[in-house]
């Protein structure tokens, strides 16, 4: 077999590392990446002394043990990590509320506190019935319905409605809820009224525990990933043209065998020849968000014991999440220093912010009371054109018809762009695992 994998983010190089692992030939993998540097999404910064991720704040954790070390395989082993208790909050004016907002409801001040709780209690009768145990009301399709339908009209107003604004850049009515499903776990009454009166409650327990790289960012395991790979990556190589050739196909007129594709679907009808007209009008459908990360290194020399926090209101500047990287792991700052990472979306298909990003995001960490103005020492931004899935209303059925396309072509979809799944770096680990799996006994045996 010959095989292309356009793509040496976390998924394209995870599958061929498992592909080898599984009894494929090395020499028979070409993986293309149009990056001067493999790691996609996960693909860390060195400013100076100072590290950041360039797609957001990463953490390594899973559900999957197996998939988990694996990862910390890839970047040295478990002495190269740094074992973190997430301490994650939400900056509501000049308080700190406790994360998730449902579990933190005590931290407010009094009059939102009691809109809060008045609405969820409300929306939950509503919701849940007279046993209190069944939902006797169908979940909304759009998104803004059903914020306040899960959570009432205080929480709504006073965080859900103005965070997700700010991720989501457009109106929440134009959002379906299916993306949630899964994704936002639903906290107890008796929690949230705990909560109400002080008893600390726990929600999203499954990342109370965190993991990241001592060194080098969380590039560290995508590096890893590249350095067992050796010479069958070709950075600086945009994939131009794809199609079928009898049984194979040609990448930029080279023949494969097999060709599997991590790059985003959108940009396939420019790539991919022989798409049909249905996929390609759903490609070409598909929405997405850009994420700008501004590293804001300070001349702090301890940051507070936090993980990262929330910035739900526009007052807060434009960052909707600030990461404190140097609290993820020492080496990310020099001793004596220490730095935060903000978090700005925009439409993928809109410009991206310009330079002036970056005073913008510093004024509104200052008008949060992050920071003062003498400990800025520089920033620094990069932006990821593709980095969170849109889940616009006939979202399921635009990417269904894209996949279709791609299996008519026999064109092998995998990767969190690739399939438009809206999958951690874990995630993406564990499918390309089950991809090498499918597709090894097919390639060894005929």
């Amino acid at each position: 077999m010959k095989i292309a994998i356009l793509g040496a983010g976390v998924s394209g190089m995870s599958l061929a590392r498992f592909l080898v692992e599984g009894g494929i030939e090395q020499d028979s993998i070409t993986l293309f990446e149009a990056a001067p540097v493999a790691g996609g999404l996960c693909r860390s910064k060195r400013v100076g002394e100072f590290t950041y991720d360039v797609a957001g704040g990463h953490i390594l954790f899973s559900k999957d043990a197996e998939a988990m070390a694996w990862m910390k395989e890839q970047a040295g082993g478990e002495d190269a990590f740094v074992k973190r208790d997430r301490n994650t909050k939400i900056r509501f004016g000049s308080e700190w509320v406790h994360y998730p907002f449902e579990n933190g409801l005590g931290d407010l001040p009094e009059g939102p506190r009691f809109e809060c709780v008045s609405g969820y209690v409300k929306a939950w009768h509503e919701r849940m019935g007279p046993d209190g145990t069944t939902p006797v009301t169908e979940a909304p399709k759009d998104f803004a319905s059903w914020i306040r339908w899960r959570f009432g009209d205080g929480i709504a107003d006073h965080f859900m409605d103005p965070y997700n604004e700010k991720i989501w850049k457009r109106p929440l009515a134009d959002i379906t809820s299916e993306w949630v499903a899964g994704r936002v776990p639903d906290a107890p009454v008796d929690d949230v009224l705990k909560s109400a009166i002080g008893m600390r409650t726990e929600g999203y327990t499954h990342q109370s525990v965190f993991y990241y790289p001592k060194e080098n960012g969380f590039q560290a395991i995508t590096d890893g990933l590249a350095a067992k790979l050796e010479s069958r990556i070709r950075l600086s190589t945009p994939v131009q043209h794809v199609a079928r050739k009898g049984e194979g196909y040609t990448v930029d007129g080279e023949e494969f065998d097999q060709v599997i594709c991590t790059l985003p679907l959108d940009v396939l009808p420019r790539i991919v020849e022989g798409l049909d007209a249905g996929a390609v009008q759903a490609m070409e459908s598909l929405e997405y968000n850009a994420v700008t990360c501004v590293l804001v290194a300070l001349d702090r020399p301890e940051q507070p014991n936090l993980s990262w926090i929330y910035l739900p209101h526009t007052e807060q500047g434009p960052a909707n999440r600030v990461t404190y990287m140097s609290n993820y792991s020492p080496g990310n700052a020099p001793e004596g220093q220490t730095s935060l990472m903000a978090e700005i979306t925009s439409n993928g298909r809109g410009e991206a912010p310009g330079p002036q990003i970056a005073e913008e995001t510093v004024e509104g960490l200052l008008a949060a009371g992050l920071l003062h103005r003498e400990e800025v020492l520089f920033t620094d931004i990069s932006t990821s054109n593709h980095a969170y899935v849109v889940y616009d209303h006939g979202f399921s059925a635009k990417r269904a018809a894209a996949l279709e396309g791609l299996e008519r072509l026999g064109i092998v979809p995998l990767g969190r762009f690739g399939r438009y799944e809206y999958d951690n770096s874990d995630q993406c680990v564990i499918k390309a695992r089950a991809l090498a799996a499918e597709l090894v006994p097919k390639w060894t045996q005929g």
